[in-house]
């Protein structure tokens, strides 16, 4: 990739499907991109953290201790003689985690914290203390503040019902700001901070593609948008499809509406760029026209899709089904799918830097354009 450009990872919530973006990113780190930029929501805050809270070497590292870790209890790998037995193991791991929790992650409360007789009732069915733990063992907080690469990860103020950013380029990130931005009630409880009480950043919008495009500066960047869910699917034939397919359309955030948005303001802010350069000198300085000419980020944009696709086996609880047969098979997904775009001929035919916004989404595809 040219120095030129800096390449940033959007990073979406979506909870045990997260480890397809640590695939991902292995398959980046690997083919040599120097990320400059990690912008996350919920489990893409927790990977976004530990990239940018560990030096280069040590972040693929880091990233298989978290996934190793929370998928430690099931750790097994089951005998397997079809889709439906694949299929019911999947639901066994996912009633394990609402029954016992996750290692490193998140745990029961204790019945006690429920008790309409005592001073205060917990206001989640976990308790995310053992996160704050994993995170401090695996985040080194002043290499990610004073060295990594940029971090932004997106909450929910709960009195306003208002989005909010905390970006290392403005502040001082610590924990705090990681769990706030995966607190999905009601599993998970708010996190305070500086006197406002925060949940997850997916109630309001699951993916921070539209803060990385506000917030850019000059210089091109090289986005890759790491989904774990696809606003595109079949239609459902069942109850536990309606599910799946509600879950799916909710969390996929419309993030090609977001970039169909910028290519229209790109292109707006093209056609002002062009009209002034007609316009006499005098004209060149109307207030309406400095509008238009704003419209859009001033810097070329390559954006990546990289979209985690429905495997046969999953179903409604795949985003908390943490069993490591279903972690390594998330996190291969999404080393492959970077592989196959950074091998696509549309990407090695690309022009780095080009005026403009590109998008490629090549996942699915292969040389030919057809779907596997």
């Amino acid at each position: 990739m040219p120095k030129s450009e800096t390449a940033v990872l959007v990073l979406q919530g979506g909870g045990a499907l997260g480890a397809y973006q640590a695939g991902a990113f292995q398959c980046l780190a690997e083919a040599g991109f120097d990320i400059g930029w990690v912008a996350g929501i919920s489990i893409g805050a927790i990977n976004a953290a530990i990239i940018c809270g560990n030096p280069p070497d040590r972040r693929t590292e880091r990233l298989q201790e978290f996934w190793e870790e929370v998928s430690s209890v099931l750790a097994f790998t089951p005998p397997v003689w079809g889709p439906k037995s694949r299929h019911m193991f999947t639901e066994f791991a996912a009633a394990e985690v609402m029954a016992a929790g996750v290692p490193g992650f998140f745990k029961p409360q204790l019945p006690m914290a429920f008790w309409p007789f005592g001073e205060s009732q917990a206001l989640s069915v976990y308790d995310t203390s053992p996160l704050q733990k994993t995170l401090g063992e695996l985040v080194d907080f002043d290499y990610l503040n004073d060295k990594g690469p940029r971090l932004s990860v997106g909450a929910t103020d709960i009195e306003t019902g208002n989005f909010a950013y905390f970006d290392s380029r403005k502040i001082r990130i610590d924990a705090r700001h990681i769990m706030a931005s995966g607190a999905l009630p009601p599993g998970f409880p708010p996190v305070e901070i500086d006197g406002h009480l925060y949940w997850d950043g997916g109630l309001v919008s699951n993916t921070p593609l539209q803060y990385v495009m506000d917030n850019a500066g000059r210089d091109p960047l090289c986005i890759f948008q790491i989904d774990l869910f696809s606003a595109r699917g079949d239609r459902p034939s069942d109850i536990q499809d309606v599910q799946q397919r509600d879950k799916d359309i909710r969390y996929s955030s419309r993030t090609r509406l977001t970039t169909d948005r910028y290519r229209h303001l790109h292109n707006l802010r093209a056609a002002a760029e062009r009209l002034a350069a007609k316009l006499p000198k005098d004209m060149q300085s109307d207030p309406d026209l400095a509008v238009l000419r704003e419209a859009g980020p001033d810097c070329p944009m390559t954006l990546v899709h990289l979209i985690h696709r429905k495997e046969g086996f999953e179903g409604n609880s795949k985003d908390y089904e943490f069993s490591r047969l279903s972690m390594t098979e998330h996190w291969a997904a999404g080393n492959a799918d970077v592989k196959r775009t950074l091998s696509h001929k549309q990407w090695l035919s690309r022009q780095p830097g080009r005026d403009g916004l590109q998008v490629f989404d090549l996942s699915s595809k292969d040389e030919k354009g057809n779907k596997p």
